[in-house]
């Protein structure tokens, strides 16, 4: 196969699901041999994107601005001395820079897009399904674009989950006991009986409160259950927190209820959990924390609905529960604390998966 130039266009490289996406497709190309470049505004992650063989070019291209016009003319004479193969645009905002410099370029390069959430309706949105392939991340997504952009081709579209890599998430790791040490020292609420888990951003989105409510559910049904909210801790969120804290407060749990800022040692959660729970209230494009906990081997409790119910129907359906009957979600925990349902026997959604599969639609595109 000749060697190719593919650039991958994004606002920033800072972190986020967009950004890891982005460096585990650029890091598949380094190693099939292509010339790898990434277009952003720059950000912590540039130094691993270089170290594992990619170039960055920084361009504001998803700084909203009037200077947009301006930046697509420096995105435009950026292609014309790449000459590359393909684009691959991941964002609303650059891949509207990305229109505004193809206008006029000779030779432009074939589009493949990927719409990595639930984007709203609209004109605006509605850019990301202008490319000549474009890459949903769940059949969610999909269902989501051909419901709010009906005249899409579907034929252009092409669904590639997100993966993880198994060997980060090893079927039945176990944390160890002075992991264990730590992490009662630093939250005494945790020591003692069952662990729930919710990992996520401190954002109403995220299914907190139900995860409290739930809390106190099991613990007046006579489960000594405490709950972790991993990452909810994050700056400028502390009004919502303090809304959380109210709530266990008032149901009597708060000395059952940690809340931690955001942690490298997630693996390590998973594996100390006896249950782990996805809760968001707004269907979700994806979810990750799934696949982790599942290839970990801790059973996964969840709303019924977006890309999580996708992913629980496909990979553990007695942890799925109907969106907001909280009387179905306690008796499934109380199931599944129990004797837990088996787990899948393998995580098809797998890193190495969509790497490949990502390549052979740039393949299949510049075949065409």
């Amino acid at each position: 196969m000749p060697r190719r130039t593919i650039v991958q266009l994004l606002p920033a490289l800072h972190s986020g699901g967009v950004e890891r996406s982005t460096l585990e497709i650029a890091a598949a190309l380094v190693a099939a041999g292509h010339r790898s470049i990434v277009i952003s505004a720059g950000g912590r992650l540039v130094p691993l994107l270089e170290r594992e063989g990619s170039e960055h070019i920084a361009l504001p291209v998803g700084v909203k601005s009037l200077r947009i016009v301006a930046t697509a003319s420096r995105l435009r004479r950026t292609l014309a001395e790449l000459k590359p193969d393909l684009v691959h645009v991941r964002s609303r905002l650059p891949a509207w820079c990305l229109r505004l410099a193809l206008r006029g370029l000779e030779s432009p390069p074939p589009v493949v897009s990927t719409v990595h959430g639930l984007n709203s309706p609209g004109r605006y949105s509605g850019i990301m399904t202008r490319a000549e392939r474009i890459i949903c991340v769940s059949q969610t997504v999909r269902a989501h674009v051909l419901r709010h952009w009906p005249a899409t081709d579907p034929d252009r579209l092409r669904v590639i989950e997100r993966g993880i890599d198994p060997s980060q998430f090893p079927r039945g790791h176990q944390a160890s006991e002075a992991w264990l040490r730590r992490l009662h020292g630093e939250h005494p609420e945790l020591r003692g009986g069952r662990l729930l888990l919710l990992p996520g951003r401190g954002t109403r989105l995220k299914g907190h409160a139900d995860a409290v409510r739930l809390l106190a559910a099991l613990r007046a049904a006579g489960e000594d259950a405490r709950l972790w909210l991993l990452g909810a801790d994050e700056p400028g969120r502390r009004p919502y927190l303090a809304e959380i804290e109210r709530l266990a407060w008032q149901l009597g749990v708060r000395s059952a209820l940690a809340i931690s800022a955001p942690r490298d040692d997630v693996r390590e959660a998973y594996a100390a959990a006896d249950l782990v729970l996805q809760l968001s209230g707004k269907p979700e494009a994806f979810g990750r924390t799934v696949l982790e906990a599942l290839s970990v081997g801790r059973p996964v409790l969840g709303w019924d609905h977006g890309g999580v119910g996708e992913l629980l129907q496909a990979l553990y359906p007695a942890g799925a529960v109907p969106l907001h009957d909280m009387d179905g979600l306690t008796a499934a925990a109380r199931r599944l604390l129990a004797a837990p349902a088996p787990m899948p026997v393998t995580i098809p959604q797998t890193l190495a998966a969509m790497q490949a599969a990502t390549l052979r639609v740039h393949d299949e595109l510049l075949a065409d």
